[in-house]
């Protein structure tokens, strides 16, 4: 029932990753990862914003494994990455959703077979509020009623103040401040999909370049609220708990929450790499992801926040690279 539930919260396709229900923390069975010889070279990764800490603290312990090997990361949005793995400038295209049809069609048309997706680490996509903020909890439907014009969550009115959503006082004429991301961020997709059941942003929402931004803005506004992975918390916001439905538990946006399924917005995160059939992946890639799916790459996961995969799943994922 816990897959279950994980995957329609993910909202998966049928060809993604099938993860196996598991607690906060590591796994104890993933294998260590082995250091292998003759690894070097310089590897670039182009693609997810929200996976630009990960990319880059698996670099730093990838080249203090190999110090022949240089990567650079850049983190620009994952609607990026498939460009980038086409046409050659980056190994590795880290993102934040799964790749579209028209993204594999056009890797597929220059290449003659799709891209190789890996699945690297769960997510839970947090809505944050200033940290004086006393909302304690929000609904999927309230949540669309903030950031939609549309409201396909079926919440019946707008809402642009706080007393719209259930707070009183002297917080109930405030305005709402909304703060998101720009439509090139997988992470602006999975919101609008999840979230909002695939409805319109308001014109309103500050559309930010990068998660860090999202978060400073809304701590630099008593009245703001805007949404970004977990990881990019900082005390000055403070995440705030959801429901599926009104009546329902809030679940707040932590790692075992994410990992049972109970969290309304958790996501696989992945990495794409170009695997042709028919010849072996070079080297220094494959030692790469080789490491991210081991105990030492999904520890640096947990650590930053994120939910690691379990070894059945990470199992799944190392078959890919062979």
């Amino acid at each position: 029932m816990l897959r279950r539930k994980l995957l329609a919260t993910m909202g998966f396709a049928a060809a993604a990753l099938t993860i196996q229900p598991v607690l906060a923390g590591v796994d104890p069975t993933l294998p260590s990862y082995e250091r292998t010889s003759g690894i070097s070279g310089s590897l670039s990764s182009i693609g997810s914003d929200t996976l630009n800490n990960l990319m880059t603290l698996w670099s730093e312990e990838f080249n203090r494994m190999y110090p022949n090997v240089n990567v650079q990361i850049q983190g620009a949005g994952s609607s990026t990455a498939p460009t980038a793995l086409t046409e050659g400038a980056a190994q590795f295209g880290p993102m934040s959703r799964a790749m579209r049809s028209g993204e594999i069609a056009a890797f597929e048309a220059r290449y003659g077979y799709a891209p190789t997706e890996i699945g690297v680490a769960i997510d839970t996509l947090a809505v944050f509020v200033h940290k004086d903020n006393p909302i304690e909890g929000l609904t999927l439907s309230q949540v669309d009623s903030l950031f939609s014009s549309t409201r396909a969550c079926g919440a019946r009115e707008d809402a642009t103040t706080w007393g719209d959503v259930g707070l009183t006082g002297e917080w109930a004429n405030r305005p709402v401040q909304l703060y998101g991301r720009n439509s090139v961020s997988g992470t602006y997709g999975y919101f609008r999909n999840v979230a909002l059941c695939r409805g319109d942003f308001k014109n309103s929402v500050n559309e930010q370049p990068g998660s860090a931004s999202v978060v400073q803005g809304v701590s630099a506004s008593v009245n703001g609220i805007g949404y970004s992975g977990v990881g990019y918390l900082t005390s000055s916001v403070r995440s705030v708990p959801l429901a599926r439905e009104a009546g329902e538990q809030f679940f707040e946006a932590n790692a075992e929450n994410a990992a049972t399924g109970d969290f309304p917005l958790a996501r696989l995160l992945y990495v794409y790499v170009n695997n042709p059939p028919s010849q072996p992946m070079e080297p220094a890639v494959r030692e790469f992801m080789r490491m991210v799916l081991s105990k030492e790459g999904q520890t640096i996961v947990n650590n930053d926040g994120y939910v690691p995969l379990p070894r059945a799943a990470a199992e799944r994922e190392l078959r890919k690279l062979d």
